[in-house]
């Protein structure tokens, strides 16, 4: 009875460990603050990710909008991400993101792996991708945020939202 008891256990030991790891999410890497991002904080939410550069003089005048479109996230199941198109890391990053007057929050990690984005050529780039962490869409130039809300609705109803 020892004999089945142990392995009742190694068994029970073993579904633990699968649920815990299960319930630990892959990370986004952290953002321009330091402070990690985890599937947890996205899952189940639309993400609009939008790629900018200091550089890029369309890009300075979209951020207001992107700000404008993160204060009402939270209503929407909606995150705003940056990632800066030149992998600016650390204190750099915080240093431009800053600069630009961001607001919402940047990936120091590109996810573009993640989601099979194509390296943008142009700049602003802005991506939508839906709450299964499907791209639904890719928007070249400056983006308002009414037009972002506009067609974030066009695409949730076409999901069935």
């Amino acid at each position: 009875m020892n004999r089945y008891a142990g392995r009742a256990g190694q068994l029970l030991f073993g579904v633990l460990i699968s649920v815990f790891l299960t319930a630990c999410s892959p990370s986004y890497g952290p953002d321009q603050h330091g402070k990690e991002i985890t599937a947890r904080d996205l899952d189940g939410k639309w993400l609009v990710i939008n790629y900018w550069a200091q550089w890029c003089a369309p890009c300075r005048s979209e951020i207001p909008e992107l700000n404008a479109l993160d204060q009402q996230s939270a209503a929407i199941n909606l995150a705003v991400l940056g990632v800066n198109f030149d992998a600016l890391q650390g204190d750099a990053l915080k240093k431009a993101a800053e600069e630009m007057g961001v607001s919402f929050r940047v990936l120091a990690v590109d996810p573009a792996e993640r989601f099979k984005l194509d390296r943008a050529e142009v700049l602003p780039v802005t991506y939508i991708v839906d709450a299964e962490g499907q791209v639904r869409d890719r928007l070249v130039g400056e983006q308002t945020a009414a037009g972002l809300t506009a067609r974030l609705a066009e695409l949730r109803a076409e999901a069935g939202e």
